[in-house]
């Protein structure tokens, strides 16, 4: 397994027949280098999104178009997608898994909202914001949390999925800060890998992985990977 950070929350995983985009937020994002978007999209089969706020629905309506992937999130998120032109979804909801080549996800709860303001002011609900869990036929299990803040259910989510890969979300003011961060990590879960994220892309969150790295005592669990870095898993 290939697993590329593409700047805030975004990422590709490429396992096996399943080359997916999680919150492929492109256009508009400092750390993403538009230079290597042709790069990040090509060969996709699938983009998942944790929830329905900018930064994370991102460039979805464009990519879909551009190579048909099939687009997974929340049944309320998808059905807005749908109506603004996205061919192929498919949605689920808090607790379900959905069945694709190659990988199974499940949708977990995230503490966080998930509105979209249109161009009018109109506020459109988009469902719960989520966390997602992949299991992979060809490699290791992986945790994206989303946009969240620690709580004590991340216990039964270790129990029933076991994640090995944990991309968790450190730049505080939206989801938990480093050290809160290095709490969840630490009491809930027994990650193999860490790689974390949603820092380092607006002035107004943390611009390093620095206190998340000193909480977790610079564990070698912990893969710092820059904006266009990948990891083989």
């Amino acid at each position: 397994m290939k697993l590329t950070f593409l700047g805030h929350s975004a990422f590709r995983i490429d396992a096996g027949a399943a080359h997916i985009l999680i919150d492929p937020f492109f256009s508009g994002n400092p750390s993403f280098d538009e230079a290597g978007r042709a790069e990040a999209i090509e060969g996709i089969t699938h983009i998942a999104l944790t929830h329905g706020h900018g930064d994370h629905v991102g460039d979805t309506v464009a990519i879909a178009a551009e190579t048909g992937a099939t687009v997974i999130g929340n049944f309320d998120l998808t059905s807005w997608l749908a109506a603004k032109g996205v061919a192929n979804t498919d949605g689920g909801n808090t607790g379900g898994t959905l069945h694709h080549e190659g990988f199974s996800v499940t949708f977990t709860q995230a503490f966080h909202s998930s509105t979209h303001v249109d161009e009018n002011g109109v506020s459109h609900d988009l469902g719960s914001a989520n966390g997602l869990v992949f299991h992979f036929a060809d490699g290791p299990s992986v945790y994206h949390m989303g946009d969240t803040d620690i709580f004590g259910d991340m216990a039964l989510i270790q129990e029933l999925h076991q994640p090995q890969i944990g991309l968790v979300p450190i730049g505080d003011r939206f989801t938990m800060g480093g050290a809160v961060a290095a709490l969840a990590c630490q009491r809930y879960f027994k990650f193999e890998t860490i790689v974390p994220c949603h820092y380092g892309s607006f002035p107004i969150i943390d611009q390093s992985a620095d206190s998340f790295v000193a909480a977790m005592n610079s564990s070698d669990t912990v893969k710092v990977v820059e904006p266009g870095g990948s990891l083989e898993l």
